[in-house]
C-alpha cells in the first residue's frame, strides 16, 4: 500500500535538462506538425528558421522518471494509470534552453478502498540562464491499486478541483489530425520509452492488440488542434490547457478534437476516435491569449 509520508516528502531533487534546436522540432514532428510540409505555418515549429516551440513540450521536459516504481513509495506501480495533464505557460519556452525543473508532490488523496488514489505531481520550470520561471506543468496519476491507505496513515489530502465537463451542445468547431503507424516510435524520442508504445509482446500482456500511442502525444496533438483552429499557429498565444486521459489511441487512427468556445478566451476541449466511438481526451480547457 502506497506510504502517504514517504510520498508527500519525496525528494526529486533539481533536474537539469538542456535540450537543442533540434529536440524542439523532433516534439513537433512526433505529434503531427509538419504533415503537410508545404504549410509555412506549421513549418516554424519543424524547420530551424523563424523556430517556435509547442507549450506542451514542457509536460516532457524535466521528468522525474518512474519514481513510483521505487519499493520505498509502497505504490502498485502496475496499476497506475496517468489521469490528468495540465500545462500553464508563464513564458513562451524558447526554442533552445537549459531549464532547471523543481518538482514536489502537491497532494496525495485517497478515494477509498477499492477506488484508488490520486498524486498529484507539481513540476516548475526555470530558465537556467536567466532563473525565469517558464512553466508550470501538473500531472496528475491514478494508483487503481492503493485505495484506502489512509486507513493505516491515518491522513489523506483533499481531491484535486475537477476539470470542467464540455458544453452539452455541438462543438463550434472540429479539426481532425491523422496519426502515423509509426507515430508512436516517432514521439518516444522526446523521452518515453515504455515499452507499451513500442513493443507488440508488451502491449499484448497489457491487454492491448498493439502498442498504443503515448497519452502526452495525443496531448500535444490537442494543442496542435488549438494552435490550427484559434492560434494562427503562435504558440505565444496559448497560456494554459489541460485535459482528462479517458481511452487510448492506436498509432494510425484519426482524432477529432472538438471545440466549445467558453469565456472570453477558453475553449472547452474534448477528442475522440471516431471510428471506434470513443472519447480519448475529455474535460479538456484551454486558454490563450
Amino acid at each position: 500500500m502506497i506510504n502517504y509520508s514517504v510520498v508527500k516528502a519525496w525528494d526529486f531533487g533539481e533536474i537539469v535538462q538542456t535540450y537543442a534546436a533540434r529536440d524542439t522540432m523532433l516534439y513537433a514532428l512526433g505529434i503531427g506538425l509538419g504533415a503537410d510540409p508545404l504549410n509555412a505555418a506549421e513549418l516554424e515549429f519543424v524547420f530551424e528558421r523563424k523556430l517556435q516551440c509547442v507549450p506542451t513540450m514542457a509536460a516532457v521536459l524535466g521528468a522525474p522518471g518512474a519514481w513510483l516504481r521505487d519499493p520505498r513509495t509502497g505504490a502498485d506501480y502496475l496499476k497506475l494509470v496517468h489521469g490528468e495533464q495540465a500545462v500553464r505557460v508563464i513564458k513562451p519556452l524558447p526554442p533552445a534552453a537549459t531549464v532547471v525543473a523543481q518538482n514536489r508532490v502537491e497532494s496525495l488523496t485517497d478515494k477509498g478502498a477499492g477506488k484508488g488514489a490520486i498524486v498529484v505531481v507539481l513540476r516548475q520550470l526555470r530558465e537556467q540562464a536567466t532563473g525565469e520561471l517558464l512553466a508550470e506543468c501538473r500531472h496528475t496519476l491514478f494508483l487503481r491499486g492503493d485505495g484506502g491507505f489512509s486507513t493505516e496513515s491515518g491522513v489523506s489530502d483533499p481531491a484535486p478541483a475537477s476539470l470542467p465537463t464540455v458544453p452539452d451542445r455541438l462543438p463550434d468547431i472540429e479539426v481532425s489530425l491523422p496519426t502515423l503507424e509509426r507515430q508512436a516510435l516517432l514521439y518516444r524520442l522526446s523521452g518515453d520509452y515504455n515499452p507499451l508504445h513500442s513493443d507488440p509482446a508488451v502491449a499484448k500482456a497489457a491487454g492491448f492488440s498493439r502498442p498504443i500511442l503515448h497519452g502526452l502525444c495525443t496531448f500535444g496533438m490537442a494543442a496542435h488542434a488549438i494552435l490550427k483552429a484559434t492560434c494562427e499557429y503562435r504558440a505565444a498565444r496559448i497560456k494554459e490547457i489541460a485535459a482528462r486521459f479517458t481511452a487510448p489511441v492506436y498509432p494510425g487512427e484519426t482524432i477529432r478534437f472538438q471545440l466549445w468556445q467558453g469565456a472570453a478566451s477558453e475553449w472547452h476541449l474534448r477528442a475522440i476516435v471516431a471510428d471506434r466511438d470513443v472519447v480519448v481526451l475529455n474535460n479538456g480547457l484551454a486558454r490563450c491569449g
